[in-house]
């Protein structure tokens, strides 16, 4: 994708973890007039090879066009935008459109949305579904809510992050989307890590079983691409256990607040916080098949054997 195409927008980003630096660097190589801000200025550096500057403070962010943030939790969003030395800040000077990439609550969301219509600047609720092994492959994907016509502006630039782009709606609707979206991946690795241990102590390798899973109607790009971690218990995180419980914690206060009742997404919540407290605390979220394994009485090991994780 050329500049050409992109547009000619001066473009900020805020947050180059595992996920921003992988989304960033797309919009740098596709041709954007990049500009980036991250707490750790190092993580950011490597940008410059594509053409992007770096800045020191959020607030240096304040005469771009567009600014995209992707940062882990909502007070995260809440400091870089409406903190000290925020996007948000200065009294003379803010970005016509703030693309938020981060899965957040709808409350922080909704103080943010208010605090930047008084400034003039249009947010879009652009939460996404993916990891940073997912963004190089160009498979990520977006939902986004807000103005329409802020969406159309920037729906480029949300293209070429990956498989493209789902416009739901005005206001904050997108955030309840991702949230959906990430109990339904609770859900879904838990479920997976159980029938795999069933299979393995049955006396199935686990790598045959998850080729199985992958090529029948049950698989999907989400258990192709975790079934490596899952075969060979390579936990090199890139969703801990932390987040996945901050996001399973935010589908049941949502429902608490328009009465569905969701046990699954509890009872998945409760197992995450038995990771957690058995230590996983820094290993991907794909470790729930140690703690299966463990509480089946299964002795697991890493197969070492090579499995195409479906992202190329």
């Amino acid at each position: 994708m050329s500049a050409t195409t992109l547009g000619n927008h001066k473009l900020g980003w805020i947050g180059t973890g595992r996920m921003g630096f992988a989304m960033a660097a797309r919009v740098a190589k596709a041709g954007g007039n990049l500009a980036a801000y991250n707490r750790t200025r190092a993580k950011a550096e490597p940008l410059t090879e594509y053409g992007a500057t770096i800045v020191d403070k959020p607030v240096d962010l304040a005469d771009r066009e567009i600014v995209f943030v992707m940062v882990s939790a909502s007070e995260d969003l809440l400091s870089v935008t409406l903190g000290k030395d925020g996007v948000l800040s200065r009294p003379d000077r803010a970005p016509k459109i703030l693309v938020d990439c981060s899965t957040v609550s709808q409350e922080a969301s909704a103080e943010l949305r208010e605090a930047a219509a008084k400034r003039g600047t249009q947010l879009l609720a652009a939460p996404v579904s993916g990891n940073g092994k997912v963004v190089k492959a160009g498979k990520l994907s977006v939902v986004a809510s807000g103005p329409r016509d802020a969406y159309d502006t920037v729906l480029p630039y949300l293209e070429c992050l990956g498989r493209g782009s789902s416009y739901v709606g005005e206001g904050d609707v997108s955030r309840i989307v991702k949230i959906c979206h990430n109990v339904f991946l609770g859900a879904v690795i838990q479920s997976l890590v159980e029938i795999t241990v069933l299979a393995e102590k049955a006396g199935v390798p686990r790598h045959a079983f998850l080729d199985f899973i992958n090529k029948s109607v049950m698989g999907s790009l989400f258990t192709g691409y975790k079934t490596p971690s899952l075969v060979n218990l390579d936990m090199t995180p890139t969703f801990t256990p932390y987040l996945l419980r901050k996001d399973l914690e935010l589908g049941l206060a949502a429902a608490r607040a328009l009465d569905v009742s969701m046990p699954l997404c509890a009872a998945t919540k409760e197992i995450v916080q038995s990771l957690i407290g058995s230590g996983h605390v820094d290993d991907d979220f794909a470790s729930l098949i140690l703690l299966q394994a463990q509480h089946s009485g299964l002795d697991i090991k890493p197969e070492n054997v090579k499995v195409d994780d479906g992202l190329h």
